[in-house]
């Protein structure tokens, strides 16, 4: 199993409706991938930024490239992050997942 981990910044005042969208959007496109194990959205807020995490977890590398094409670590954005993201970080980060409760 593969543990896939993308990091983005919206401000503050705009996190609330990034969380929605997140729930509404993202993981239901995360979860409807076959191979997808599970897909799950953190938050952290820092002063006047909120810091998001998408933690998923995927059957191998051929189930990300259906999610996420053929860059296995490219992230994947969609058009609406444009209202909201600070920045685009352009890679995300893979491990391998040894053990799990």
């Amino acid at each position: 199993m593969i543990a896939r981990l993308w990091h983005g910044t919206t401000r503050l005042d705009r996190a609330d409706a990034y969380a929605s969208f997140l729930s509404d959007r993202a993981m239901p496109d995360y979860r409807g991938t076959p191979g997808n194990l599970g897909a799950q959205v953190l938050r952290r807020d820092e002063g006047d930024i909120a810091h998001f995490l998408t933690l998923s977890y995927w059957e191998d590398e051929e189930a990300i490239r259906a999610f996420a094409g053929n860059e296995l670590l490219k992230a994947k954005y969609y058009p609406e992050d444009e209202g909201f993201l600070l920045e685009f970080e352009p890679t995300v980060v893979h491990y391998v997942v040894r053990s799990a409760g």
